[in-house]
């Protein structure tokens, strides 16, 4: 992807007062017939969000609540919500608010506060007693997450899970086996067979264990189950048809998931690329995280209809896309990383593969949101070559790469990547080993675009996607069909080259002849970027007024503009047909109509 920008999330944190805060009162009874327990709910960098959960498990109503716990140095409360916090040193107190300290028999209530440095809350007090609802031992852990389950003997209707057991200071009474995020079961093995399921219906299953004081710790990974029968998935053909979702587009473009359901275009695709994960210090990390999974959806924004609270495990895009994906089972993600911005740490990665597959993997299977991801896409601009910067780690280390993520993800994920699509002597896919990791790899997504642009500002003005070349082409074997001529002549298999598609536009300004080889004085004026216009605005304010190479042009004014519509895709995926490939791919969805129509033109055509 030659253009890659990101807005960044402006975020601000209301940092309490603590000494301003109600001064505590002092213990009430002793904690007998209560549990406080503490999850941290989310991280990043140096910070994190907590939150502690008080049970009353006794008889009798509860009529006050106060939590301590202390902290190790370099740790500490940044701001709190309904709760009253305060410190001395590294002890901290934590007292309910006049509308929450009252808990009948069974009842619960929680409080949150987000947290800087990486420590954990020791020697728990809950009303002077134990949070484990004792009056010794204070400080009781819940149990850590079990294993992610592993499915077994699927049929029609059933599934058997197995899992790793959790471990617990005071031992673990029991498991709560969790489908689709809801409790199906309570057992003490650490294997569960579930049942009464629907053919052909994708599941997804995690555990949660549970100590002696009936303290529940985090939820394990996630497991993907698809029962077997049903009615075949997907329903879109054979082929895959990708298209890549921006994590800054919820910015300023004000693009979401839930526009893939009201466009249309949900039904209409196999794939989804998640852009961009980063590559830091040779590893794998999530870049955004505000738009990732922490920014909240109301209702009317979410793609269930349903708003996000303010303790729920995870939010953003990576809850939208697992409500997607609940929607539209056939629908795979995969979670993209480099892109022209961030390619410059694959070179570091490269040196030590093995451990920058463990990175990719842990980001993707994180438990919070390991039953969204369906596979890894590797976008490095450009290996042993030169994109925003340059890269001399030679021609093998590609294929080094891939092979360390294959191994490591092993064949249940899906393992891809975007690559060059210089076709020319001597160019960019003659600088990396592509037909030797096309052995690890599921496709390649053939960056068959971007080939021409106003980064020449002076031109000659060509399309930047042509299909083939044409006289006159500024530059020999920048097009899309010696592209894939040169990857299957490496070996690359047909079926594992997907044809690229930009849903947007490349332009110049001052051009004064209509046909393409005309002069430029710089790049066209763009919503966003200049030289740069999505196809949504570029097809009515400025038609397309001719066709060069299997791709549209536009000369309106001073201005000139070549982009792909509707007809020119189509005759792009009949091409793609005739030569076997496995599909096609796009960058990226934001830039279509808001019915969908370059989408819906790139389904109909691979049929």
């Amino acid at each position: 992807m030659r253009f890659r920008h990101r807005v960044a999330a402006g975020i601000a944190t209301l940092v309490l007062p603590f000494a301003g805060l109600v001064g505590l009162a002092n213990p009430a009874q002793a904690a007998t017939s209560a549990t406080a327990t503490y999850v941290k709910t989310q991280e990043w960098g140096s910070g994190f969000e907590g939150k502690w959960t008080v049970k009353n498990t006794g008889t009798t109503s509860l009529s006050s609540w106060t939590v301590e716990w202390d902290f190790p140095a370099g740790t500490s409360v940044t701001s709190a919500w309904d709760a009253d916090v305060t410190s001395s040193g590294t002890h901290w107190t934590a007292k309910n608010k006049a509308w929450n300290g009252t808990l009948a028999p069974g009842a619960s209530v929680s409080f949150g506060f987000n947290g800087a440095g990486s420590g954990s809350p020791a020697n728990c007090k809950l009303n002077g007693g134990s949070c484990d609802g004792g009056s010794t031992n204070p400080g009781d852990n819940p149990p850590s997450a079990p294993g992610t389950p592993s499915a077994s003997d699927v049929t029609n209707t059933s599934v058997k899970l197995s899992w790793s057991a959790a471990t617990d200071d005071k031992g673990v009474k029991n498991y709560d086996v969790l489908r689709d995020g809801a409790k199906v079961a309570t057992v003490t093995a650490t294997s569960y067979t579930d049942t009464g399921l629907t053919a052909g219906t994708d599941y997804s299953y995690t555990v949660q264990a549970r100590d002696t004081a009936d303290q529940l710790g985090p939820v394990g990974g996630a497991r993907a189950v698809r029962t077997t029968g049903g009615t075949t998935e997907p329903p879109t053909g054979d082929k895959v048809k990708l298209g890549y979702f921006t994590e800054w587009g919820v910015y300023g473009r004000n693009y979401h998931v839930k526009n893939l359901v009201t466009s249309g275009t949900a039904s209409k695709i196999t794939h989804i690329n998640y852009a961009f994960g980063n590559v830091k210090n040779g590893q794998c990390t999530v870049d955004d995280t505000y738009a990732a999974y922490d920014k909240a959806y109301t209702a009317d924004q979410s793609v269930s209809g349903q708003a996000d609270t303010w303790d729920q495990p995870l939010r953003g895009n990576f809850n939208q896309l697992r409500q997607l994906k609940a929607k539209y089972p056939h629908i795979k993600v995969l979670y993209s990383f480099g892109g022209w911005t961030y390619s410059g740490g694959f070179g570091q990665a490269a040196q030590n593969a093995a451990a920058f597959a463990r990175s990719c993997k842990q980001v993707v299977e994180d438990p919070r949101w390991a039953d969204v991801f369906d596979g890894i896409d590797i976008d490095w601009e450009y290996p042993n070559a030169c994109g925003l910067t340059c890269d001399n780690s030679g021609p093998a280390a590609f294929r080094t790469l891939m092979q360390a993520l294959r191994a490591e993800f092993g064949q249940n994920y899906l393992v891809t990547a975007a690559i060059t699509a210089d076709g020319s002597n001597g160019g960019k896919i003659d600088a990396a080993d592509y037909g030797g990791a096309a052995q690890y790899l599921d496709w390649y997504n053939v960056m068959t675009y971007d080939y021409f642009g106003a980064f020449n500002a002076q031109g000659p003005t060509a399309p930047h996607s042509p299909l083939t070349s044409y006289p006159g082409i500024p530059q020999a074997g920048f097009n899309s069909a010696d592209a894939i001529a040169k990857l299957k002549a490496k070996g690359v298999p047909s079926k594992k080259l997907l044809l690229g598609i930009g849903f947007y536009g490349r332009g110049w300004t001052g051009v004064t002849q209509s046909a393409p080889g005309g002069t430029a004085t710089g790049a066209a004026p763009g919503t966003y970027e200049a030289g740069i216009e999505d196809y949504k605005v570029l097809k009515n304010n400025c038609p397309a007024t001719g066709t060069i190479a299997g791709t549209a042009y536009a000369h309106c004014g001073s201005n000139w503009w070549s982009y792909d519509t509707p007809a020119t895709i189509n005759s792009k995926m009949a091409w793609a047909k005739s030569q076997g490939l496995g599909g096609a791919f796009y960058w990226e969805f934001s830039g279509d109509t808001a019915n969908g129509e370059l989408a819906s033109a790139v389904d109909a055509g691979l049929k």
